[in-house]
């Protein structure tokens, strides 16, 4: 969890990034998804209870599923071409680019708030 909290100090500092929630098990991460409706996700593969991948299954079942940033320690290319395959938009590497998240983070926000057409 000290990465969770790293990740909470983090996001709070982000302008037009709110934090919804932050759970460690699948089922919770899935009732809260499917409760709060959020832009973007960070969603780790390693999980209390579950993982990241049955959160990514059950998202493939929503009509508007959030952007998904997957942040994991398992940054092995067959895990990124399975959490792709399930619709995440990104897979970074805790260890290696931890460091991008912040300016992906604002990027959606930016493409969120921006009211000009894509």
């Amino acid at each position: 969890m000290l990465l969770a909290g790293r990740l909470e100090e983090l996001i709070r500092r982000l302008p037009n990034v709110d934090l919804i929630a932050v759970v460690d098990a699948e089922e919770d991460a899935i009732r809260r998804i499917r409760e709060t409706h959020p832009d973007v996700l960070i969603l780790d593969l390693h999980l209390r209870q579950g993982s990241g991948f049955g959160v990514l299954r059950a998202l493939t079942k929503d009509a508007s599923p959030p952007k998904v940033i997957v942040l994991t320690n398992y940054g092995v290319p067959e895990y990124r071409r399975q959490a792709e395959a399930l619709g995440a938009s990104a897979f970074l590497d805790k260890s290696r680019d931890y460091g991008r998240l912040p300016s992906m983070l604002l990027e959606y926000a930016q493409h969120q708030h921006d009211p000009r057409p894509s």
